[in-house]
């Protein structure tokens, strides 16, 4: 009794320091979402076929197959509009921060701003402009999602391109929604993602022919909706963006070798 007396104890006081870690995390949430701009700032944004765009970034975190903590972050950038990589980092880190939803961003996105700085210091011609990021942007509970934390911690535009559909409140009921999803038939078709309000925070977008799920796309920073669509469907050869797709591809390979000792 005593033993089960103690778990519960250590349970109620965990969940109480993780509720009050919410709290703050709120509020420094809230703080960043003041300097999140949701509109185009960029000449190439408005330009057509994105005249002027070079080099695009893509960003993501892979895990070690059962390990929640170590992970390889990947920063590529990738020449636009061949889509061929001119840079890399791939880095092993420890999260040690722990996994809070709706705050992943403060768990995750400190790595890479860290690699977008020693790219910016070390290569500063090859800083992408525009950052594709594997995770969310407006579409989450409180439309600040990873897109929009890295974008204005970097000030660079970032769009959030996630595999999987975060069901946020007020999306139409989950059944419904899936089977309007399966009606985009063309790449390049889209369909909007409306919150209760009526605010459209995201589009999923069937990014090739060849693809049989939606990506879903949302904006994070100093880029518009409409363009985080456009910019990331010229990206796509396959069903995840190149930027985003390399940087998993990388970050899966470089934990391979680490384990196997290379």
């Amino acid at each position: 009794m005593a033993t089960l007396l103690r778990r519960a104890l250590r349970h109620s006081t965990a969940a109480a320091l993780k509720r009050k870690a919410a709290c703050v995390l709120h509020s420094r949430q809230s703080k960043l979402k003041e300097e999140m701009i949701d509109h185009d700032t960029e000449d190439w944004e408005k330009a057509e076929g994105f005249r002027g765009l070079e080099r695009v970034g893509g960003v993501d975190l892979s895990f070690i197959k059962g390990d929640e903590v170590n992970a390889c972050a990947a920063l590529v950038v990738l020449s636009y509009p061949d889509l061929e990589v001119v840079y890399e980092e791939l880095q092993m880190v420890c999260l040690n921060a722990p996994y809070i939803p709706g705050f992943l961003a403060f768990r995750e996105t400190p790595f890479l701003v860290e690699a977008v700085q020693r790219l910016q210091q070390k290569e500063p011609s090859l800083v992408p402009q525009v950052i594709l990021v594997d995770g969310n942007g407006s579409l989450h509970q409180r439309e600040f999602g990873v897109a929009c934390h890295l974008g204005v911690l970097t000030d660079l535009p970032c769009v959030g391109v996630a595999k999987n559909l975060l069901w946020v409140d007020g999306l139409e009921e989950k059944i419904l929604l899936k089977e309007k999803l399966k009606d985009l038939q063309e790449a390049g078709g889209t369909y909007p993602l409306t919150g209760s309000s009526g605010k459209v925070l995201g589009m999923a977008l069937k990014s090739c022919e060849r693809s049989t799920k939606p990506v879903y796309v949302s904006a994070g920073h100093r880029v518009s909706l409409e363009t985080a669509v456009r910019l990331t469907h010229s990206c796509c050869n396959f069903r995840v963006p190149e930027p985003i797709r390399q940087a998993d591809i990388r970050s899966r390979e470089y934990i391979r070798k680490k384990s196997n000792g290379s």
